[in-house]
């Protein structure tokens, strides 16, 4: 029987090919985000930094709403993102799902 945190987890996995599956591979549509980030506040954001505010601002709504279980999931989704736009920044070579 899967404990409560594998169940979480897989909850999680769930979630980010749902919203692969709509939005394309995370680093395409942190990489929107951040131009978009970037023209706004006239100073360069990465798509990776997307994936980490993105990530804060749950940990925020976590301060005032501990127990708040979707604001959970999406914290460890977008940490889990982060690591994915990361290595595809790092990856020169990396042409999956091209826009």
């Amino acid at each position: 029987m899967p404990t409560t945190t594998e169940k979480l987890l897989a909850d999680v996995v769930s979630t980010i090919h749902e919203r692969g599956a709509v939005y394309g591979h995370p680093y395409y549509n942190h990489k929107r985000i951040s131009e978009l980030w970037s023209a706004y506040l006239n100073h360069p954001v990465t798509a990776s930094q997307v994936a980490l505010c993105m990530a804060l601002v749950k940990v925020s709504r976590l301060s005032e709403s501990p127990n708040h279980e979707d604001s959970i999931k999406d914290g460890l989704a977008y940490l889990s993102i982060y690591k994915s736009v990361l290595d595809a920044e790092m990856d020169t070579a990396f042409t999956w799902g091209a826009d």
